[in-house]
């Protein structure tokens, strides 16, 4: 019933926590040019720019986060990594489509949309664009539901010319189509019964990007591994407090100059490096 997916956003931590990492993999259905690793964690195009369709193994429960990182891109082609949701269930589709867009939206109640520098929100009449969190604040909140900003957010590793990225990597963020950048993607219930679309990019949430969602459906993950992204990975997420060792992060990331001043600090080695990256 609607009242018993709506209630999910109330379960506690750790049932929430389980739930989650139990489906934090991609489903066995997927494009013809997706190669899964054995976790079905990993999914790599192998070829062509197309035919990259990947879903959720399981519908999303409410207020779940379905999060992935861009582990490879591939140079030569137009376009960036799509996600969305869709009521339809990954082996009900005669055939995979090609394209999560048009194709997989054309077959309807599905929910999609490209990843830009510049993502895209919906605002109803007389709606104001609400200021972001500050990225060091451990929680991203997205209406009623509330998740650990930590694993949301994508980090470059410091090298050489890390000094390029260090204005990106204060705000905690980095290009949203960058190799290693995070998104995310959700559904919010809401009193009318329906469900609001969220996608999260580096632990930002860029609003309504969907509305009028039917939430007493199930609802899949999702990913179109499109064009210039080459392979993606799926990233747990917890939803119980952050760790003492995140709280520490993100106090010293908070108040360095500069992110390889870290190496002068007088830490164990393993902070240092969780300190720098992930």
């Amino acid at each position: 019933s609607q009242q018993l997916r709506q209630g999910q956003l109330k379960i506690a931590p750790a049932a929430m926590a389980a739930r989650c990492r139990l489906a934090a993999r991609f489903h066995h259905i997927h494009g013809a040019n997706i190669r899964l690793d054995a976790s079905h964690t990993q999914a790599t195009r192998v070829e062509s720019f197309a035919n990259g369709l990947c879903f959720s193994q399981e519908p999303l429960a409410p207020g779940q986060v379905f999060l992935v990182e861009i582990e490879e891109k591939e140079l030569g082609w137009c376009g960036h990594l799509r996600v969305g949701l869709t009521a339809h269930d990954p082996q009900s589709l005669e055939v995979v489509p090609e394209y999560s867009l048009p194709d997989l939206v054309n077959l309807g109640d599905t929910w999609v949309f490209a990843i830009t520098r510049n993502h895209n929100r919906v605002l109803v009449e007389g709606e104001e664009v609400q200021a972001r969190g500050r990225p060091w604040e451990p929680f991203l909140l997205i209406e009623r539901v509330r998740i650990p900003r930590d694993t949301l957010v994508g980090r470059s590793r410091p090298g050489r010319y890390s000094h390029v990225l260090d204005d990106l990597y204060k705000m905690n963020v980095l290009p949203a189509t960058a190799r290693r950048s995070r998104i995310g993607v959700l559904y919010a219930p809401q009193p009318d019964g329906t469900a609001d679309m969220h996608i999260v990019i580096n632990g930002e949430d860029m609003g309504p990007s969907a509305r009028g969602l039917p939430a007493a459906r199930p609802l899949y993950a999702v990913i179109d591994v499109f064009a210039s992204t080459k392979s993606v990975r799926v990233i747990p997420v917890d939803y119980g407090f952050p760790s003492l060792q995140t709280l520490c992060r993100l106090v010293i990331q908070k108040h360095i100059v500069h992110r390889l001043a870290i190496d002068g600090l007088d830490l164990p080695p393993l902070l240092k490096s969780f300190c720098q990256h992930e």
